[in-house]
């Protein structure tokens, strides 16, 4: 480290220390060190300030001004993303099923230029057998099924009889028998003798279900130019697996599905996808919300290693006074099972204070008088 910043260290964070050092000239650190220390003691909130209040505020007055909309992708039926007030809900609930799950996949040069873009995207769509049948035909007397391949669907996509009859044979080879021909698959009920018509019909069904080919759960995919470079759209989202394909950006592709992220990427990663999904949120609405009043909730929700919405279930579960959990919903059930274990409330917070009509330790009420009361 340079040897102006050392006087720094404990004042300034290490980081923004090392930030000055890489991009200050050598005869402006000082200066440029003076200035950060500065804005860095102006931009530090005040012992005793009510964060959370304030962030719930500022969050929750300006939902008030949001649309309850979906963003719709024009061209594609399936392509509709959850936005506004329903989706901010749906990232603070912590809600493990998304309405509409999504992923933005960048790719690697040569793709990210447009080369080979649709190609590329069917690869990663799921591919259902009911996709590559052109028509069904059902023999009512022999309860058999024979589906017509679509040829042409099955050359873009790469496939060939072989990899279908193989997917058949594990998706639908428990209820009847296959029998692949050039152009054509022939599905027989097993122990035809005592099946009915309506057996045949729910194979029918069935069969269109069944995972052929591409990445599980993307069930739609859409090519689009952001600004220089090509990116897919996805309908649905499967990190882990997108991940692993050698023409995706892994350091840039994103999903909406925080818990997902969580899983793949870690903690960390899942708390800044909350923030950033959030914010994406805020400016499309053309609100103004300061980023760290959203950086406060997502720090609360993944403080535990895991995420947890704000709800009775999740946060509010987790907090050590009785008073508080109780202020929130089903009060009787916390103040029932506290006395039960014998818990303490030793009131250190600010909802259980308002609740008993005394001072709360925020602000002017966190200084106490302390006397002596030693005569000598």
């Amino acid at each position: 480290m340079h040897e102006e910043l050392k006087q720094y260290v404990g004042k300034i964070p290490l980081k923004l220390l090392k930030e000055i050092e890489e991009k200050c000239p050598a005869g402006k650190i000082k200066k440029v060190a003076e200035k950060v220390l500065e804005e860095f003691g102006n931009a530090k909130i005040d012992t005793g300030e009510a964060v959370g209040l304030i962030s719930a505020e500022s969050i929750g007055e300006q939902g008030t001004q949001m649309t309850l909309n979906t963003f719709h992708f024009a061209g594609v039926a399936e392509m509709n993303v959850t936005m506004g007030l329903p989706r901010i809900i749906e990232i603070l609930d912590g809600r493990k099923t998304l309405s509409t799950p999504m992923m933005e996949i960048y790719l690697k040069s040569p793709y990210n230029k447009g080369k080979e873009i649709r190609e590329v995207a069917l690869k990663i769509k799921q591919t259902n057998f009911g996709e590559l049948v052109a028509e069904y035909s059902l023999n009512i007397v022999d309860l058999t099924i024979e589906a017509k391949l679509n040829t042409q669907r099955m050359q873009e996509l790469g496939l060939s009889s072989n990899i279908i009859s193989k997917a058949l044979e594990k998706g639908a080879g428990k209820g009847a028998s296959i029998k692949v021909e050039k152009d054509a698959v022939i599905f027989k009920l097993k122990g035809s003798e005592d099946k009915s018509l309506n057996e045949l019909y729910k194979l029918k069904e069935d069969l269109k279900d069944v995972y052929v080919a591409g990445i599980k759960g993307i069930t739609q995919v859409l090519p689009v130019k952001r600004q220089e470079e090509f990116i897919i759209i996805t309908a649905g989202s499967n990190l882990a697996k997108i991940l692993e394909l050698d023409f995706v950006d892994s350091s840039r592709t994103v999903s909406n599905d925080i818990f997902e992220i969580s899983e793949v990427l870690g903690v960390e990663a899942a708390r800044q996808a909350i923030i950033d999904e959030v914010y994406k949120v805020i400016e499309a609405q053309g609100l103004n919300v300061d980023i760290r009043h959203v950086m406060l909730v997502a720090d609360t929700m993944c403080v535990s290693g895991r995420i947890k919405g704000i709800t009775r279930y999740g946060v509010v579960s987790e907090k050590a006074s009785v008073l508080a959990r109780a202020s929130f919903e089903t009060p009787i059930k916390h103040i029932i099972g506290a006395a039960l274990e014998g818990e303490v409330d030793n009131l250190n917070s600010v909802i259980e204070n308002v609740m008993l009509n005394q001072v709360v330790p925020i602000g002017t009420g966190l200084p106490r008088l302390v006397t002596n009361d030693d005569k000598d």
